[in-house]
């Protein structure tokens, strides 16, 4: 019986891990189209603390790219990004 219950709960860990790989996996490269895909879904957001940390990392990450960084592009645009997939 413990070894079935042991079993469902690592299979049950698997899927809820599965999702933030996937996510994570998804990073948006710093370009400019999608700096442009980002900025819209930051602006489609309704008003609230999500939003304006979200467009407080779309504009860190539009200076990162002006000074060439771009991991540091990648990383601040896809935060944004995250904000506004989180609920």
């Amino acid at each position: 019986m413990r070894k079935q219950l042991f079993g469902l709960l690592a299979v049950a860990s698997l899927f809820a891990i599965a999702p933030v790989c996937a996510q994570a996996a998804e990073m948006m490269d710093c370009s400019d189209a999608n700096m442009m895909k980002a900025n819209a879904n930051m602006e489609k957001m309704p008003a609230g603390e999500k939003k304006t940390m979200g467009m407080k990392e779309m504009t860190m990450a539009k200076e990162m790219m002006e000074k060439k960084d771009m991991a540091g592009c990648k990383t601040h645009m896809n935060k944004a990004i995250e904000m506004g997939m989180s609920k």
